[in-house]
């Protein structure tokens, strides 16, 4: 969880930046990618919140092991489901309210039972210890774009 802290304290480093745009790296701002990743923690942590761990079963998943021993997706392959979807009305005050809120709840995945869930799209029913490698992964890769954005 230390390195899911790491990320999102660089991440928060970058508010500044939110209009920067670069379509060679990506058809979205800094910003969005920003709301984009705090819409995706306080999203999952939530729902793993309401789950009951009595009705996580474990179920092979060939992508979802992929990508978690891999530690990287790729660019440009997968959409951001409605629910992580930024809305275009986003400012530096919501963006600064959603980061309170994600440092606020990143404490509660210190509380919950090991058997918490998430269900991702692609990559199944995720437990605690594969959604905090989810997140950081996730965290990481639109970190990765933020800063091709601002580089180029």
């Amino acid at each position: 969880m230390k390195k899911l802290q790491t990320l999102i304290a660089e991440l928060e480093t970058k508010v500044s930046q939110q209009d920067i745009i670069n379509v060679n790296v990506s058809k979205s701002a800094v910003g969005w990618h920003i709301e984009h990743i705090l819409l995706v923690i306080n999203s999952v942590i939530t729902v793993m919140k309401k789950s009951n761990p009595d009705k996580y079963k474990w179920k092979f998943n060939f992508k979802r092991m992929l990508f978690l021993i891999i530690g990287k997706f790729p660019r440009g392959r997968a959409k951001a489901p409605k629910a992580v979807t930024p809305s275009n009305d986003f400012n530096t005050e919501t963006i600064e309210k959603h980061f309170a809120s994600v440092k606020a709840k990143i404490q509660d995945l210190d509380i919950l039972d090991e058997n918490a869930f998430f269900e991702h799209p692609y990559f199944g029913k995720l437990n605690l210890k594969p959604t905090l490698r989810f997140l950081y992964i996730h965290t990481k890769h639109h970190l990765d774009i933020i800063n091709d954005i601002i580089e180029k």
